[in-house]
Parts: structure tokens; C-alpha cells; sequence
């Protein structure tokens, strides 16, 4: 990549921002674009949100992604939002086109494509999402459409509350739990809290619950306690990076009109965890 006096900034707004790997994913897809683009990690504190959006404008970025814990309240900021986020409730992507500021989310096309990448068949399924907050609402949009039935849980029950009622306006398999005391009859359960992005996290549910064949997933996109226990028991597990991909190459699309390949992100993204 080479900087210069015509380089267009794109970046992360979210709070904290500095394990992200999505500034090497972009950039390595942008340079094989052959695209004067620059993506870099732009911590945005909460009090100066609307400030970070305002600057979109004043820099003439093309666009931005948004991530925690700015998903909902970037909303407020926005000229205008599709369809999809406005039902999420969410945006992770902000394109900037002449100066009108309008919000995507890509999350959940994100999470289902690297479903059908690793081949985990999650139609006509039993499946537990645990969380009710941005990530959650993205996922269980889609996976909903074709589960046997979606279950949700969430200590803040109001959130919780919320999510299963938008969610039954249009699905009608959708349900409220009040606790996670047994796990049987679950195909498959997806994380969806920040539990485990920090070291010492508590697991979200206990770990005695989890038994074959049941397929263990999580947002974030490293192993957690939670992964570790599941894949101790033999049990298939999965977690954010593929939904970190793809939700990335969605978002590259709506920036810059062209589609990138997404083997280049993936490697990027690999070589970031030392993986590659």
C-alpha cells in the first residue's frame, strides 16, 4: 500500500478498537483491488460518537464500519438506513455517498454465509441464541427464517423482551427463555454475549450442559472458554471469524461497488491470529 495526497480514509468506529483485525483484511483486499484506499482501527469514545460521524462528512471517507458499542446509537447520526438494519435495529457499515450518511448491517448475511461455508445445516433446526443486544438481533433475523424454532435468552430481560416481540411480528417460531437449565432438544447454540472476549470471563451457560450432538458456535471470533469446553467434548464447534469475514466482504462491496476475494481477507485475518 502507498499512501499519498489522493488516498481515501475508510475505518473502524467502535470503543475499544485496537485487537481488531479488520484493518488488515480491507487493506490487503483494497491493494489487490488495486484501490487508493486506506482502512485503519479509529477508536471513538461514547461521548464523542456524533462527533467521529460528523467527520465521515468533513473527510469525505467513503464509508465506515461500525462495531461495539455503537451499533445501535450511530442510528441517531444517519441520514438514513435500509431495511434490513432498521429491523435489526443495528448498523455495522456506513456508506457515504455525496455527503448523505446511510447505515447496513452485514452481520447476519455475514454469520449465514460462513454457516453454509462450514457446512453447518441450520434449516429446520432447534437453535439457542444467548444474547439479545446488535449481534444477536443481526443472527437471529436470519436464523429464523429457517430454524424449526429460535430460542433467545438474555439476563436484560427488557432487551430480551423486545428482540422475541419484533422478531414474532414476522416469524412465528420465536421464544423467550427464562433461564438455560437444560439444553436438551437444542441443535445448535450460539453465543452471542461479550462473555469471553475478555480473560476471566465467566462461561454464559454451564458447562455440564453441554452434550453430543449438540453444535457449539460463538460471535467472537477466538476461541473462548465456552469453545474450549465444547471442543473438549468432541463437540463441532464454530466461531466469529467466518462471520467477521464475510460480514466484511459485504461491507467492501457496498464501499466500493466491486466484489473482493474473500480468500485474500481470509488470509489476511489468519495471519493476523498468527494462525497463518
Amino acid at each position: 500500500m502507498k499512501i499519498n495526497a489522493k488516498t481515501k480514509l475508510l475505518g473502524l468506529f467502535g470503543w475499544p478498537v485496537e485487537h481488531s483485525l479488520s484493518p488488515d483484511m480491507h487493506n490487503d483486499a483494497f491493494g489487490e483491488m488495486g484501490l487508493n484506499l486506506c482502512y485503519v482501527a479509529l477508536p471513538v469514545p461514547p461521548e464523542a460518537l456524533g462527533d467521529a460521524v460528523r467527520a465521515i462528512r468533513a473527510f469525505d471517507m467513503p464509508g465506515v464500519n461500525v462495531t461495539v458499542p455503537h451499533k445501535e446509537k450511530v442510528i441517531q447520526y444517519l441520514d438514513g438506513i435500509d431495511e434490513e438494519a432498521r429491523f435489526i435495529g443495528a448498523v455495522n457499515t456506513i456508506v457515504n455517498r455525496d455527503g448523505r450518511l446511510k447505515g447496513y448491517n452485514t452481520d447476519g448475511r455475514g454469520f449465514i454465509q460462513s454457516l453454509i461455508e462450514q457446512g453447518t445445516d441450520y434449516a429446520g433446526k432447534n437453535i439457542l441464541v444467548l444474547g439479545a443486544g446488535g449481534g444477536s438481533r443481526a443472527i437471529s433475523f436470519y436464523l429464523s427464517e429457517k430454524a424449526k424454532s429460535l430460542l433467545l435468552f438474555d439476563l436484560d430481560r427488557p432487551k430480551l423482551e423486545t428482540l422475541t416481540a419484533d422478531l414474532s411480528r414476522i416469524r412465528g417460531n420465536v421464544n423467550a427463555l427464562d433461564g438455560v437449565d437444560s439444553l436438551e432438544g437444542v441443535d445448535i447454540l450460539v453465543n452471542a454475549t461479550p462473555l469471553g472476549l475478555k480473560e476471566g470471563d465467566p462461561m454464559p451457560i454451564k458447562p455440564e450442559l453441554l452434550k453430543p450432538p449438540l453444535i457449539v458456535g460463538d460471535l467472537i471470533y477466538r476461541e473462548t472458554p465456552l469453545l474450549g469446553a465444547a471442543r473438549r467434548l468432541g463437540l463441532k464447534t464454530f466461531n466469529g471469524l467466518g462471520m467477521l469475514l464475510w460480514q466484511g466482504v459485504l461491507a467492501s462491496e457496498l464501499w466500493t461497488g466491486r466484489r473482493p476475494s474473500h480468500e485474500t481477507m481470509r488470509r489476511a485475518l489468519l495471519r493476523g491470529l498468527g494462525i497463518e
